[in-house]
């Protein structure tokens, strides 16, 4: 009876304290449950120590990323892509498809199967681009389009590039964001013959070099441009103007191309700065050039700014930090479309939402919404979630980041990566921790940790995918604006 008792014990114990996958003794056979029972005890007696090491660690770790959470990429983390974290460049392999073809750079051509897998899926959630496509592509409107396009490459644009050479233009292709990328849908589009060079978490020396690549290419003539966020346009101007005097007309899809472009040649009274002769040459440009910001559309901002963005933030948050949104604060900077869309998917899961915004239009739409509209300062102590949702730059600052609360949660849901001050952080007094994908703690002398999704990158794009119906609405916009020019 004694022995059954003890073994008892022991067996409670080993279900409380232990995390061996061993199959428990059955109490009924007495002599080989003792038999177990020192082993027992010194993997107890072993694991509290590694316990008691890993609370001291772990002091000021957020709750919504604990021990187990962080052993594992989330489900999102390579969205598909099991090789981002390759030792070998893919500028440094030489690959070729299945035609002999060489003129791409991808993480890994074999992957092709399950990114044309992807596309074809992504192809029945987008009726509106695939009707484009079969309505148009007998008259191949764009058979004398040569287009360099510097856009995220998922399974959805994947669709709106295929789109556009049915309809008869020649492409080259390449990523406007390093994390963004599906490998195995840029795989699938360099096996299919497009010129493709992007592959996720590339360096910022290896984006740069993508986009030169579609530029600057033997024997082709780019007359157009199609740029999510102005990269390829900077580039072309900065490094190569003659190639650009040639340009036709180019098209954006964020509001931060636009800002971008307009900065660079104008001066602080808003006065175009002549005394530079490319600025010159620039305003010649756009006097008998068509310049289209797909974002100015209704078609665009009414749908996937605000469809498309009040889901995927929800998802990125929960397959990222897999955090309870009940009872968290929240805020919100920017309550245009974006920050419209992620207010009312976090106010649905619970939270308290605070919205920052200058456009006293917004601000009172905001509050009439029913979120309280402050400035961050006042709140930026005790919020647990910090979203930014503006087109602009470091809104989020060093000084907010040192005032924010141990665990707080900081991602971007804007274009550009300039609206959180990353680069503030790369300081030797701060500590990175990479714990999954994604996400990094970044760690003060005194312990606190702040949560940073996608280094301050779009994170829905960097940490899930967008629902492809909406994207079919804005992919289909730009092949008309392609087609306009």
């Amino acid at each position: 009876m004694s022995e059954n008792i003890e073994i008892r014990t022991i067996i409670g114990n080993r279900n409380i304290n232990t995390v061996s996958d061993t199959p428990v003794t059955d109490p009924a056979s007495g002599a080989k449950g003792l038999e177990g029972s020192n082993a027992f005890v010194c993997q107890r007696s072993k694991l509290d120590t590694k316990t008691s090491a890993l609370k001291k660690s772990n002091r000021y770790r957020s709750r919504s990323l604990s021990a187990s959470s962080t052993d594992s990429y989330s489900s999102a983390s390579c969205t598909g892509s099991s090789s981002d974290s390759d030792d070998v460049s893919p500028r440094e392999k030489v690959q070729k498809n299945s035609a002999g073809n060489s003129d791409f750079c991808v993480r890994n051509i074999n992957q092709h199967a399950f990114g044309r897998r992807e596309i074809e899926i992504a192809e029945q959630e987008m009726p509106g681009i695939m009707a484009l496509r079969k309505r148009a592509a007998d008259d191949k409107p764009l058979k004398n389009a040569k287009i360099v396009g510097c856009t995220h490459i998922n399974a959805q644009t994947a669709v709106l590039i295929e789109t556009l050479a049915a309809l008869g233009a020649s492409l080259r292709w390449a990523a406007c964001n390093i994390y963004s990328t599906q490998n195995e849908v840029a795989a699938a589009l360099a096996e299919a013959g497009y010129p493709v060079f992007a592959w996720r978490r590339k360096t910022e020396e290896d984006f740069w070099w993508c986009i030169d690549k579609c530029v600057n290419a033997e024997n082709w003539q780019p007359n157009m441009i199609l740029d999510d966020g102005g990269d390829a346009t900077h580039l072309m101007l900065k490094k190569y103007p003659a190639i650009f005097k040639l340009i036709k007309g180019a098209i954006t899809k964020f509001p931060t191309n636009a800002l971008r472009f307009n900065s660079r040649y104008r001066n602080s009274r808003g006065e175009c700065n002549r005394s530079s002769s490319s600025i010159s040459a620039v305003e010649r440009w756009q006097a008998d050039r068509p310049a289209m910001n797909v974002n100015d559309s209704v078609t665009k901002t009414k749908y996937d700014n605000l469809y498309s963005c009040r889901e995927s933030i929800i998802d990125s948050l929960k397959r990222s930090t897999d955090v309870m949104f009940g009872g968290k604060q929240v805020v919100i900077c920017g309550y245009g479309e974006v920050g419209k869309g992620c207010s009312q998917a976090l106010k649905g899961f619970g939270c308290v939402v605070y919205v920052t915004e200058i456009d006293p239009i917004c601000a009172l739409q905001a509050s009439m919404d029913g979120h309280r509209v402050v400035k961050l300062n006042e709140v930026i102590r005790n919020v647990d979630i910090v979203i930014t949702a503006t087109g602009n730059k470091n809104i989020v600052s060093r000084d907010h980041m040192d005032k924010m609360k141990n665990g707080c949660i900081v991602c971007n849901m804007g274009h550009s990566n300039t609206e959180i001050d990353v680069n503030s952080l790369r300081t030797p007094d701060l500590t990175w921790e990479k714990v999954r994908s994604q996400v990094d703690h970044v760690i003060w002398p005194d312990g606190k940790r702040i949560i940073l999704l996608a280094e301050g990158r779009l994170v829905n794009l960097s940490c899930s995918s967008l629902p492809s119906f909406v994207v079919s609405i804005t992919s289909a916009t730009q092949a008309l604006a392609d087609r306009i020019i």
